[in-house]
């Protein structure tokens, strides 16, 4: 499996790409390409162009949440493909996997915060797949699916209010998801926001994949000013792991990175990394 970073909040010195307050991985494994989140604007196309990478030619779009830094990118990529077609450049029309509340409105303090588009006009120009329950996208890499939350100290508080079909409701994100890759030697876990919370991910990626080796964690862990107890029991929880590498970006405060580098090898994260396990 190889990852690499399209958008970040962080790139790398000497690399001259284009980061925003967003995620967008591309993966590859097994001959699959997937492209993980499309970030908030057609940032993760212009890097992507710059490091070769060509998106025509995806098998899936996995969708982490709803959350417009994780989706609105998605006006970028109809356009990608649209004027492939209209072009005639050579293309392969993804499937778009996520949580079937993915596209639901998401309201904060009245503003919206959630998918600028529906799944009937996403649906128009790509075939769709939205699952509560995990997703193997190839032997070894899986979508997760809604995320089982054992630990009360973590997706407590909700972000806003979600729109569906009986009205507006207090928004805990149960369209938060996850992948996991099931290696020889454990897994590697790819996340984007953990808005489920990070320990809850892991520990239902075990579930999942039947599996309680970590090998590594990339992605927001979802702690911006978390309070003591958080925090704690999160170091806490990653010093029982013991998980070789992390990846903490995105939504990880300096503070709570500080905190986690004594649990295991904190690496730096920027557009242009490339990894592999």
């Amino acid at each position: 499996m190889k990852l690499t970073v399209l958008v970040d909040n962080n790139t790398y010195i000497d690399r001259y790409f284009i980061g925003e307050p967003a995620v967008s991985y591309f993966v590859e494994d097994s001959g699959k390409r997937i492209l993980f989140d499309v970030g908030y604007s057609n940032v993760f196309v212009r890097n992507a162009e710059k490091m070769r990478i060509d998106l025509r030619m995806l098998d899936y779009v996995v969708l982490s949440h709803g959350h417009n830094d994780h989706t609105w990118g998605l006006d970028s990529l109809i356009r990608l493909f649209s004027e492939s077609k209209l072009e005639k450049i050579e293309y392969q029309s993804p499937m778009i996997i996520g949580h079937p509340d993915v596209f639901h409105s998401k309201l904060l303090n009245g503003e919206e915060i959630g998918s600028m588009h529906t799944e009937e006009k996403i649906s128009r120009h790509f075939k769709i797949n939205l699952s509560r329950t995990p997703i193997w996208l190839t032997d070894k890499l899986v979508f997760l699916g809604e995320i089982e939350r054992k630990f009360s100290f973590e997706a407590s508080k909700p972000i806003g209010q979600v729109v569906t079909g009986t009205g507006e409701s207090d928004d805990f994100l149960h369209d938060d998801s996850a992948m996991a890759y099931k290696g020889e030697n454990g897994l590697v876990i790819i996340v984007a926001c953990s808005h489920s919370g990070i320990c809850n991910t892991i520990e239902y990626a075990k579930k999942v994949c039947n599996e309680d080796r970590i090998l590594a964690v990339i992605g927001g862990f979802h702690l911006l000013n978390p309070n003591e107890l958080q925090l704690s029991k999160t170091v806490d929880y990653f010093k029982n792991i013991k998980p070789q590498h992390l990846f903490a970006c995105h939504c990880t405060d300096l503070h709570s990175k500080i905190a986690l580098s004594s649990t295991a090898e904190l690496k730096e994260v920027g557009v242009g990394l490339s990894i592999t396990y």
